[in-house]
């Protein structure tokens, strides 16, 4: 899968290859490999957007935190595994977006999650509104 395109379901799609430093022993993705490849996916799917993190924060004063994390881990990634991290947003509120984002191998499912992220202010680490450019982006209707 290409990185910056949109697939069908309108989910951004980022590849990650599985390296011997995510896995265990047994050559098996140990289960918080998972979260920095959502973690990536999340990055890069904003970047794709124009909106990049360290220059936000720079100029804003803006910062994402993770709030909250709903993950399944359904079947296991093994060593050298091609995989694609897909992230799509399911909700966008006034400070927060819910994402649904979820990990393949080949178009089969390996991990399902559900992220929801927080706008804070850099100074207070209070919840602060998501600016207007960025909820655009985001697809606000």
């Amino acid at each position: 899968m290409r990185t910056g395109s949109q697939t069908a379901q309108g989910a951004f799609p980022f590849p990650v290859r599985v390296y011997y430093e995510d896995t265990d022993t047994a050559g098996v993705v140990y289960y918080a490999g998972y979260l920095r490849f959502l973690e990536r996916g999340r990055t890069e799917w904003l970047r794709a957007m124009g909106v990049e993190q360290f220059r936000l924060a720079q100029e804003t004063g803006l910062v994402f935190a993770v709030r909250s994390l709903n993950i399944e881990y359904l079947k296991p990634a093994r060593l050298d595994d091609q995989l694609a991290v897909l992230t799509v947003p399911t909700f966008l509120g006034r400070a927060q977006v819910t994402l649904r984002q979820w990990i393949e191998r080949g178009g089969e499912t390996l991990v399902e999650a559900s992220v929801r992220i927080a706008c804070l202010k850099t100074t207070t680490m209070k919840p602060a509104a998501l600016p207007a450019g960025i909820r655009r982006i985001m697809g606000e209707k």
